[in-house]
C-alpha cells in the first residue's frame, strides 16, 4: 500500500478535527446523528494509532481492531460529559486512545496468554515460532525502552516516527503547536539515546 504523502495526512487530520469539532456541540446536547458521525470520523483514526502502537502478532489479549472499538465506545460514553477545555475533541479522542493502549499492555503483563484457535493442516508462510519470538523481544525491548519517557512525549514520537505524521499534524493531534512538537520529539530522542548508551 502506497504511504499518505505527510501533507495528505496533515490535511485529513485537519479536516477530521474541524468536522469533530462541529459535531461535538451536537452530540453534546442528545443529537444522535452528530454521534454516529462522530463515531464514522474517529474509528480509522484511532485504528491507525492502534496498529501503531501495538502492532501484530504480540502477545496483548486484544487486538489494534479490538482496542480501537474500546476507544469507539469510550468516546462515545464520555461525549455526554465532555467539556472544551482548549483542545481540539481529536485531542480529547487521542488521550483516551492511549490510556486504552497502556491498559490492554497492562493486561498482557498481569495476564500473559499466548492462545492457539487451531492446529494447522498445512505448513503456514508466516513466521515461525523463533521469528515470532524474536519479534516479540524486540517489541519488548522497545516499549521498556519507551517507558523512560513522560507520556506526552512517547505520544509525540508514535505520532512522528511511527505513524508518520507532521509537526503540525501531530500538534492538532495533541492540541499543542508544530515548534512545541519538534522540541518534544528532540528531547525525547535524546533521553533514548542516552539511555541506550548507558545500557550498552
Amino acid at each position: 500500500m502506497r504511504p499518505e504523502r505527510p501533507g495528505a495526512a496533515n490535511s485529513e487530520s485537519r479536516r477530521a478535527a474541524a468536522e469533530l469539532d462541529r459535531l461535538i456541540g451536537p452530540a453534546a446536547a442528545g443529537d444522535r446523528q452528530a454521534v454516529t458521525e462522530i463515531v464514522k470520523i474517529v474509528h480509522p483514526l484511532v485504528r491507525r494509532y492502534c496498529a501503531a502502537r501495538v502492532g501484530a502478532g504480540n502477545n496483548l489479549h486484544v487486538t489494534a481492531d479490538d482496542i480501537a472499538q474500546e476507544i469507539c465506545i469510550a468516546t462515545v460514553q464520555a461525549i455526554p460529559r465532555y467539556r472544551d477545555q482548549g483542545k481540539s475533541f481529536l485531542a480529547f479522542v487521542y488521550g483516551i486512545s492511549a490510556n486504552k493502549v497502556a491498559d490492554a499492555f497492562r493486561r498482557a503483563q498481569t495476564h500473559p496468554s499466548y492462545p492457539v484457535a487451531e492446529f494447522p493442516e498445512e505448513a503456514s508462510p508466516d513466521a515461525g515460532p523463533e521469528e515470532m519470538a524474536l519479534a516479540s523481544e524486540r517489541r519488548r525491548a522497545t516499549y521498556d525502552l519507551m517507558q523512560v519517557l513522560a507520556p506526552a512525549h512517547r505520544e509525540v514520537l508514535v505520532m512522528r516516527i511511527v505513524l508518520g505524521w507532521t509537526a503540525a499534524q501531530t500538534a492538532e493531534a495533541i492540541g499543542t503547536s508544530p515548534g512545541v512538537v519538534r522540541v518534544m520529539q528532540h528531547r525525547a530522542l535524546n533521553k533514548l539515546r542516552a539511555k541506550l548508551i548507558a545500557v550498552s
